[in-house]
């Protein structure tokens, strides 16, 4: 029994089919780096030495602004009370940026030194609290932050400072909003 052979199939067939597997191949490959550029968050669309005017142009005016020491500016862009993220850009005495970060972050957050830095240090670094407590007993004043741990558990961040202002501690606790374990009725 044999086979049969099929015609021969013209070069030019076959090249035109492999162009086009190629092009195909290329679109998707584009497709898929635009997706990955759409997913970018919004604090990584910006590097060191912009002016200013680009990233308020993109973000809007920014709802809280700090003096920083060195003579520059912090911006910050909150979504607190409801939200869990604080866009920050340092703006140096020229108006260029010299960095932008989201500050509701636990590595962010663990930065705070205890016994050294005060409520200005906490303000300044990640904007106006989403709520603030004082407990008579122990004489101490909370103030907590909305955030995501791990891009999945909501919690809230607490600095809790002394009568004097310093920070004497800090604790990571559920976010009674999100937890429905911890939710009050």
């Amino acid at each position: 029994m044999s086979i049969r052979r099929l015609a021969h199939v013209p070069d030019f067939v076959t090249r035109t089919a492999r162009a086009s597997v190629t092009l195909r191949r290329a679109a998707v490959t584009c497709m898929a780096a635009l997706l990955l550029a759409a997913c970018a968050q919004p604090w990584q669309q910006f590097e060191a030495g912009q002016d200013q005017s680009a990233i308020i142009a993109r973000m809007g005016p920014p709802r809280e602004v700090y003096e920083l020491p060195n003579g520059g500016r912090r911006l910050m862009w909150p979504t607190q009370p409801m939200g869990s993220t604080t866009v920050a850009a340092d703006i140096d005495a020229s108006g260029k940026i010299v960095n932008v970060r989201q500050v509701s972050q636990i590595r962010e957050f663990n930065r705070a030194e205890i016994g050294k830095w005060t409520r200005d240090d906490v303000l300044i670094n990640f904007g106006r609290p989403v709520q603030t407590q004082f407990f008579r007993l122990s004489q101490r004043e909370v103030w907590s932050y909305r955030y995501t741990e791990n891009n999945i558990t909501q919690l809230l961040f607490n600095f809790s400072f002394d009568t004097s202002g310093v920070l004497r501690e800090t604790a990571r606790t559920p976010d009674p909003l999100r937890d429905p374990d911890v939710r009050r009725f």
